[in-house]
């Protein structure tokens, strides 16, 4: 599955509320390709608002079933 990400240097954007903040990859907003023209716009207000540089970045998932005998690192 592959998502957009929006990120600011080495942090992420969370959007909320009509507002932005940098937040780690385990809180950043998630988007699905289908909402490339919002994450442009959220960009764009964002590079306006000085954020920059911001870049749209694609996050690509997987998933597996977890086996808890399976050793991860």
């Amino acid at each position: 599955m592959d998502l957009l990400i929006i990120k600011h240097k080495d942090m992420y954007v969370r959007v909320k509320d009509a507002a932005y903040f940098l937040v780690g990859l385990d809180k950043a907003s998630v988007f699905p390709l289908a909402k490339l023209e919002t994450v442009r716009e959220h960009v764009q207000t964002l590079r306006e608002q000085g954020f920059d540089p911001v870049a749209i970045y694609r996050l690509k998932l997987s998933e597996e079933p977890y086996d808890p005998n399976h050793k991860l690192f």
